[in-house]
């Protein structure tokens, strides 16, 4: 059984490809040397901008810092690496699993998606913030009762995300308080345990 014989190469087509890459490769070539340079020049100084220091000043859990940081600088990291209160962990670093969440002014956030100036002047709460010395907040206390935590690493999210949870009036009913805490994530799978901690602050009515 005889088969049909390969088509043979398109010349026409090949020597138009060649001359195309050509015609570009010489364009290139003639872009005078200070265009080139201006540009290199431009983008040196926009990696400079994102490097240079600002002032920012924060009150965080009831005291005032001011520090210099790059503007590029996530709030994570100024909690994390600057004042060094590394109770807000960082989890996935792209705001997918809430273990980052502090309070600003009040209302949570995940500080892995912020950046430090962003918060200039405002007061900022973690979860070292929520205790008074050695006496717990109710929070704290209900995840402790109802075992609200196995390997801990996403307790200080969790624990944020609640107490805003309950401030928010979104602790109704058990579904209220999956939907309203769907941002936290427990790999350890505790979330029974949680709720039952919410929910006993929210039906005891503690000021949290």
């Amino acid at each position: 059984m005889n088969s049909e014989p390969e088509a043979p190469a398109n010349h026409d087509d090949n020597r138009r490809t060649f001359l195309k890459q050509s015609s570009l490769l010489t364009a290139l070539a003639l872009v005078p040397g200070p265009v080139v340079s201006a540009a290199a020049a431009k983008l040196d100084e926009r990696v400079a901008e994102a490097f240079e220091q600002v002032p920012v000043s924060l009150k965080v859990n009831g005291k005032k810092y001011k520090l210099n940081v790059e503007p590029r600088t996530t709030l994570l990291d100024l909690l994390r690496e600057n004042l060094h209160l590394t109770g807000t962990k960082k989890g996935c670093d792209y705001g997918q699993c809430g273990a980052c969440t502090v309070h600003v002014e009040g209302q949570r956030v995940n500080s892995c998606l912020s950046f430090a100036v962003m918060h200039d002047g405002k007061e900022i709460t973690t979860i070292e913030g929520l205790s008074k010395g050695d006496d717990l907040h109710p929070m704290q206390e209900a995840f402790v009762k109802h075992d609200g935590f196995q390997c801990g690493y996403c307790t200080p999210g969790q624990i944020m995300s609640a107490v805003a949870c309950v401030r928010e009036g979104h602790a109704g009913s058990e579904a209220e308080i999956r939907e309203y805490m769907s941002g936290n994530i427990c790999r350890c799978g505790a979330y029974t345990n949680i709720v039952a901690a919410i929910q006993e602050v929210k039906n005891g009515g503690q000021k949290v």
